[in-house]
């Protein structure tokens, strides 16, 4: 049911940087470990309504509606926008220390985290076209092996995340003491939020 073929995909997809592993990265720079898993669990619950669309096929409504495509892309825009407005005003982002760690709960990074992958259309067009390449025709129940393949791919999702977030902190602790870097840092990621954003609203599908 689960091919090599798959797995391998499924692991560049993870892989290749995107919003979801901005976000973590950044996370897990500005408070550490734990907080890059809780980064990492969010982006991975938010996903979770696009598999599910891609396996209801309401994937196809985003695919065939303007309207709703540009609706929900636009407001992945303007988060993405949110988002970077405010890593690049948040002048204590990268101190590190233990102050900082405390100012993010959890509840509230996985939330930004999971509103980061909903808001993005993108994503079910992107199960609707890639899970169906690996569901047998002979399978006796399609859905059930989409289900299951949806769940590997949420695994390695969570995996691949959680391993970012463990390097980014590993990196905080040894590089970026110096205020310079910091500053350098957070306007690194507020621009590459920013980019997202751009990149998604002149995308047409």
């Amino acid at each position: 049911m689960i091919s090599l073929d798959f797995l391998i995909t499924s692991l560049i997809v993870v892989l290749i940087p995107g919003t979801g592993v901005v976000f973590t990265v950044s996370t897990g720079l500005v408070h550490g470990t734990r907080a890059g898993v809780y980064a990492s669990l969010g982006c991975t619950a938010g996903i979770v309504p696009h598999l599910l669309a891609a396996v209801l096929g309401l994937a196809a409504v985003l695919h065939t509606s303007a309207l709703a495509f540009q609706a929900l892309k636009f407001a992945g825009v303007l988060y993405l926008l949110y988002l970077a407005y405010a890593t690049w005003r948040d002048k204590a982002a990268f101190a590190v220390d233990a102050s900082a760690a405390r100012q993010a709960s959890a509840w509230g990074l996985m939330v930004k985290a999971v509103l980061l992958n909903i808001l993005n259309p993108k994503l079910s067009i992107f199960f609707l076209a890639f899970l169906p390449q690996f569901v047998s025709p002979q399978a006796p129940s399609p859905l059930r092996q989409m289900l299951v393949l949806s769940a590997v791919f949420m695994a390695m999702t969570f995996a691949v995340f959680v391993l970012y977030g463990l390097l980014a902190n590993t990196f905080r602790k040894t590089v970026i003491e110096s205020p310079r870097v910091q500053a350098w840092m957070r306007r690194t990621f507020a621009g590459a939020f920013a980019g997202l954003g751009v990149n998604l609203a002149l995308s047409d599908r």
